[in-house]
């Protein structure tokens, strides 16, 4: 097996309260794993574990409902990528010829019905679809949502201070993002269900994403040292800590110097929960690289595209219900 690069820890108060010297060296570590593996793990991020806790419990909580509940706000009824995809729905890895195995529930940015954007159709500017029979579902998740766009909006700070740009850089492409926040149950494999997947290998689609775990094993890399291989890397757990990756949009937007990693999840021993939040620019943001990003006398690798267009193309290539 090919030697592979340790997924680094990252302690984020060092570059919230660091002085200018501190948040550039923070910035140029984190920089060069965004560079190596695509993935790291995030500590000390503000977000309470007292929230932690109870975005998982309202998500189990949902997960938990009757299959009726959970179908009258399924995804097929949206345009914009929200609510519930039930098992075998999704296939992240049409290639393998297994659907997941996994449910979900998605959730964007919320607008009201009378939103001008919504009135207009605008892509990925639709109405939430919200459980009923559950009244603290929709405020965990949005408490939750707001905690890690503002996470996420520091992150790229230090994105920008590494590549090299001025620490707002982004601050104008990210006014109301396409975020997406995702809970996700991977029920227990079945002693018959060797080899099944629970995620298949997939790049994420968006700029970056902050995942939180139960702790339960599943989740597995595979970095450019593995390419080619049969070989995966798991990532490990660390109670409290943010799971991180880059994705396909800043990989574009960077001209390929951050590497958006393929991962997967395998179908687990026991039932695991996530909570992933996927940041995506505004629908408008044009994706182009900038100058810092190209080496002299090289063009970008990428035509210019605006973030809706994007992410229409990978969620298109995803699901079904799509196609029209």
């Amino acid at each position: 097996m090919p030697d592979a690069p340790a997924i680094p820890l990252f302690d984020f108060s060092r570059f919230r309260e660091g002085d200018a010297a501190a948040r550039a060296a923070f910035a140029a570590e984190l920089g060069a794993a965004c560079r190596d593996t695509g993935f790291f793990l995030l500590e000390n991020t503000g977000i309470l574990n007292a929230r932690r806790t109870a975005i998982f419990s309202v998500a189990r909580g949902f997960f938990a409902l009757e299959q009726a509940k959970k179908d009258a706000v399924a995804i097929a009824h949206s345009a914009h990528n929200r609510g519930y995809v039930a098992q075998k729905v999704e296939a992240l890895d049409p290639a393998s010829g297994q659907a997941d195995a996994k449910e979900a529930f998605n959730i964007g940015l919320d607008l009201a019905p009378d939103h001008p954007s919504v009135v207009a159709g605008e892509p990925f500017r639709g109405v939430n679809l919200w459980p009923e029979g559950a009244p603290a579902f929709k405020p965990e998740c949005l408490g939750w949502y707001d905690a890690c766009l503002a996470l996420g909006l520091e992150l790229h700070q230090a994105f920008a201070l590494d590549l090299g740009l001025p620490e707002d850089w982004f601050a104008d492409k990210f006014r109301a993002p396409m975020a997406t926040l995702r809970l996700l149950r991977y029920p227990a494999a079945g002693a018959d269900a060797k080899g099944g997947i629970g995620a298949g290998a997939h790049s994420d689609y968006g700029s970056v994403t902050l995942l939180a775990t139960d702790g339960v094993a599943g989740l597995q890399v595979q970095p450019r040292a593995l390419r080619g291989t049969d070989e995966w890397l798991d990532v490990p757990s660390v109670p409290g800590a943010f799971v991180v990756n880059i994705g396909d949009c800043l990989q574009r937007w960077t001209n390929d110097l951050y590497v958006s990693t393929p991962h997967r999840v395998l179908a687990p021993a026991q039932e695991r929960c996530s909570v992933a939040f996927f940041l995506d620019p505004d629908p408008d943001a044009v994706i182009e690289a900038p100058s810092v990003c190209l080496a002299p006398g090289e063009a970008p690798r990428h035509a210019p595209i605006t973030g809706a267009e994007h992410l229409s193309e990978r969620l298109n290539a995803t699901y079904a219900h799509r196609a029209n």
